[in-house]
């Protein structure tokens, strides 16, 4: 039987704490809102001391990058293996791969609820400089969109004439307006209905076949 050792209790506990910080900061920023919210706020939700926060965090607005940044991770982690632009061959794999993509993306943004609605639709009114970073970070999600499409192309399962770039935000614009469709409705059946409906439009488009 393996014993766990006191370093990797205390590791759990820093992670445990950092989590809590970045939890509770988002229900001040929900209640609040992101500018009235002072680190004595935070601080006093969660009994700590503001050493303790800074020990963490810089101020409050790193809270926030560091929670794109975790996103970010955790976008680029669903996207690797099975889930990788080249790791099918035909339209049936890049279908079934889709879904599971849509899955866990799903799985993603629908954690915290809190703070997808506040990245997407708060965030970049913070300051100039969080405005690019949130820009960037849609900048980023076209680009590995766009990788699965050149992979399509190259392979002769999507069109060799594809606008790839464009067609990328567009797929991107469509799973953005399903996660704030989902800030109201989170409810699975929701979920699913919206990333059918998704896949639809990239596969099959709207008009009926003749």
């Amino acid at each position: 039987m393996t014993t766990e050792t006191p370093v990797s209790r205390a590791a759990r506990k820093k992670q445990e704490l950092r989590r809590e910080i970045v939890e509770t900061a988002f229900d001040c920023f929900a209640e609040r809102g992101y500018h009235a919210t002072g680190i004595a706020d935070i601080a006093a939700r969660l009994g700590i001391g503001h050493g303790t926060f800074y020990r963490y965090f810089q101020n409050k607005r790193d809270i926030v990058d560091h929670v794109i940044t975790d996103l970010v991770e955790k976008v680029v982690a669903a996207l690797a293996a099975d889930n990788a632009p080249d790791a099918v061959n035909s339209l049936a794999e890049y279908r079934r791969q889709s879904a599971r993509i849509g899955d866990a993306l799903a799985r993603i943004f629908g954690s915290d609820p809190r703070m997808a609605r506040f990245l997407l639709l708060e965030a970049a009114g913070i300051d100039a400089e969080m405005r690019e970073r949130v820009l960037d970070f849609y900048g980023t999600a076209a680009e590995l969109t766009a990788g699965y499409l050149h992979h399509g192309v190259r392979l002769g399962y999507l069109h060799e004439d594809l606008d790839v770039d464009s067609t990328a935000r567009a797929i991107n614009g469509m799973i953005l307006a399903s996660v704030l469709s989902e800030l109201r409705d989170p409810s699975p059946e929701r979920q699913a209905a919206m990333s059918r409906a998704v896949r639809r439009v990239m596969y099959d488009g709207i008009a009926a076949s003749r």
